[in-house]
């Protein structure tokens, strides 16, 4: 399976009320899918509020979104957690509703060692036929998946790639040893040109909410040899990447992101408790950011 290079790890629309806004999400596919180019929509994933979404939320979504974007983008569900037995039947549930993939998620909290991170994923696959993407993200769960245990992970057929946000040198060093049909993506949109440069397939993006087609223009640049040209739109793009999440304090994912797209037209609400909305300061800088 190949989700393509630019994913966009969709947030979740709220109303007034903090309830999922269907007609928004129905137009923020659209957009996502139209507009800004992604090649695959992850559901329900950090950027999605997951934490705070139910399971029957979670299932509806996937369904909702799997229907919306009806064939034209591939549909990742965000179905791990820190349990096992959880994630597993998330899984098998977003399986029956048709998704193209499963998005899981290092083990937060309960700080598995590195063999209980490998029986944690590959008790999950072994359940589903879907593809599988890891995820490591340790500034969220404390825990780093080792390189040596996700190419240990990466053996197993339907375990097909991993986002990966520890740092760029653990990519080089999983794209140096992985299989070729393996896929490593980034998931910090600075870090995307150096992933593609040390042999990375792609990115799992937050800013591609509102530059994704800056970014695709970007990616096939380089994979089409022309680097400078590449370059010179990671530079023109770098302040926006870092911008989301360092404006001008850091401001937890998405709540600036959110703000982003409604300034560009698309209303999707604000964050669920215990996230919070930007100040002032901090819309203000997110509004001159975009211009």
């Amino acid at each position: 399976m190949d989700f393509g290079r630019l994913i966009t790890a969709m947030v979740t629309p709220f109303d007034g009320e903090g309830e999922i806004n269907w007609e928004a999400t129905s137009r923020l596919v659209d957009y996502l899918i139209e507009e800004q180019k992604s090649a695959a929509l992850v559901v329900c994933g950090t950027t999605g509020e997951s934490p705070t979404l139910t399971d029957k939320e979670k299932l509806k979504l996937f369904s909702f979104v799997k229907q919306q974007a009806a064939g034209r983008c591939k549909i990742i569900a965000g179905t791990g957690s820190n349990s096992t037995r959880h994630s597993t039947e998330l899984t098998k549930e977003a399986e029956k509703i048709g998704v193209d993939g499963v998005l899981l998620v290092v083990p937060y909290y309960n700080k598995p060692n590195q063999e209980g991170l490998y029986q944690h994923f590959s008790a999950i696959a072994a359940a589903t036929s879907l593809p599988c993407i890891l995820y490591n993200v340790p500034g969220r769960t404390t825990v780093s998946m080792s390189v040596a245990t996700t190419l240990r992970l990466a053996e197993i057929p339907n375990i097909v790639a991993t986002k990966e946000c520890a740092s760029v040198d653990q990519i080089t060093w999983i794209a140096s040893a992985c299989p070729e049909d393996f896929h490593v993506y980034t998931g910090d949109d600075s870090a995307g040109l150096a992933t593609l440069a040390v042999g990375g397939h792609g990115i799992i993006s937050v800013a591609s909410h509102v530059v994704g087609a800056q970014m695709s223009e970007m990616i096939e640049a380089f994979t089409s040899g022309n680097v400078r040209r590449a370059g010179e739109l990671h530079r023109q793009l770098f302040p926006v990447f870092k911008g989301l999440f360092e404006c001008p304090q850091p401001l937890p994912n998405p709540s600036a992101v959110k703000y982003a797209l409604g300034l560009r037209g698309m209303d999707v609400g604000s964050v669920r408790l215990p996230l919070v909305s930007p100040t002032e300061e901090e819309a203000a800088f997110i509004a001159a950011l975009l211009r």
